[in-house]
């Protein structure tokens, strides 16, 4: 792999890491709110790029392509609403790799199970290691009280269930881009025009609430809408000249700049332990891309 390559595939792990930080330090307010905001400037900031993009390459677009675009955008929605569900109750040094892992296990499973893909023993390894890792992590400290242990373990639920969104919308936008031939620019982007339209309805009827998350949150609304599509521009700026094999396992280090921003900028303990888990997560993707 390039140096240029790499290096844009470290931006993007950073970039993605920061705007779940964004995420989580505005987990206090309505999520949906949040979401919406987030969508609205990813929307505005990105359709230059998108206009551009269409112009020099123009694509043509079938019923199919259309249909795709649109449920990316669904199925991004609810992995935007369990997500923002998940660092309301717990850290993000635990919700974002426990998302991140499962993730890949379960596209892992998926092409086993529906693709008759068998991997070979650094695979089944793989597995194994995210496994574990996820557990680790997954597991309540043990200087957490009685009382926070409920938040924590609902915390890793909505992590699971965060994962299970990201294995759903990556086969879906691979079969999107592979097999049905969309711009990969586009199908990144619709995810955001479509749940600035299917959460209107909400956010409009709630102006004033809508006006105070903005005022309280306005930074971290501007960093993941922008952060957010840009990560994944980079990685496909990577993936224009490089294999995927080699770009998609060390864009997953982002598991590990999760925990550490976690703790840097959020105080969040057990740092040892999350560090662990979330290399076995990052060692076990890796082992399945290249198993």
């Amino acid at each position: 792999m390039s140096m240029t390559a790499l290096g844009l595939i470290l931006i993007a792990a950073l970039a993605h890491a920061s705007w779940n930080l964004f995420s989580k330090q505005a987990s206090a307010a309505a999520g949906t709110l949040f979401i919406w905001l987030v969508a609205a400037v990813a929307t505005v900031a990105y359709a230059p790029v998108v206009a551009a993009s269409v112009l020099i390459q123009r694509p043509h677009l079938t019923a199919a392509n259309w249909l795709f675009m649109a449920g990316t955008g669904v199925l991004e929605a609810g992995y935007f609403q369990f997500l923002q569900a998940g660092y309301r109750l717990g850290d993000l040094s635990v919700v974002y790799p426990v998302g991140r892992g499962t993730g890949a296990l379960l596209a892992s499973l998926a092409g086993i199970v529906l693709l008759s893909e068998r991997p070979g023993p650094a695979g089944i390894a793989g597995i194994a290691a995210i496994v574990a890792g996820i557990t680790l992590i997954g597991l309540p400290s043990s200087r957490a009280g009685a009382a926070t242990r409920p938040a924590a373990l609902s915390a890793v639920a909505l992590a699971l269930a965060t994962g299970t969104f990201i294995a759903s919308y990556t086969l879906w936008d691979k079969y999107a881009v592979a097999t049905l031939g969309t711009p990969a620019v586009l199908q990144g982007y619709a995810t955001f025009p479509v749940m600035l339209a299917a959460f209107a309805p909400y956010a409009l009827r709630r102006r004033a609430e809508l006006a105070e998350v903005w005022r309280s949150f306005r930074l971290q609304v501007a960093g993941a809408g922008l952060l957010a599509p840009l990560a994944y521009m980079l990685v496909l700026a990577a993936l224009s000249f490089t294999a995927v094999s080699a770009v998609a396992p060390v864009r997953e280090v982002s598991v590990l700049f999760g925990v550490i921003l976690g703790r840097r900028v959020l105080g969040e303990g057990g740092l040892a332990r999350k560090l662990v888990a979330a290399a076995a997560i990052v060692a076990g993707i890796i082992a399945i891309a290249f198993g």
